[in-house]
């Protein structure tokens, strides 16, 4: 099971950081990612980190959002700087069936935390 937490409210230029535990099974041998998505339109993804910490990002957060796990905390981390009003959607944590996040494959997934830039 993952659980985010983290989200709100911001001004534009504000900073949030979301978090996504996970119980039940550790998540230290699997990439994990970040996905956002807008009501009527596409979930996209935004940042993946693999297991040794290789991470990657979409071009709309590059320089913006790190991605970044503890892993003996279990926990996934998305620290967002810099928001703009097109940040807001709802972000999701996942993990993946593979290690380094060269397959694309998520088979878990958390419930979602609201984030809101305006």
């Amino acid at each position: 099971q993952l659980v985010e937490s983290g989200g709100g409210s911001v001004e534009v230029g504000g900073s949030l950081t979301l978090s996504c535990v996970a119980s039940g099974d550790t998540i230290g041998r699997y990439c994990l990612g970040w996905f956002r998505q807008v009501p009527g339109k596409e979930r996209e993804g935004v940042a993946a980190i693999g297991r040794t910490g290789s991470a990657t990002y979409t071009d709309s957060v590059k320089g913006r959002f790190t991605i970044s796990r503890d892993n003996a905390k279990n926990t996934l981390y998305l620290q967002l700087n810099s928001l703009k009003t097109e940040d807001t959607a709802i972000y999701y944590c996942a993990k993946a069936i593979d290690e380094f996040c060269t397959r694309g494959e998520y088979n878990y997934w958390g419930q979602g935390t609201q984030v809101t830039v305006s």
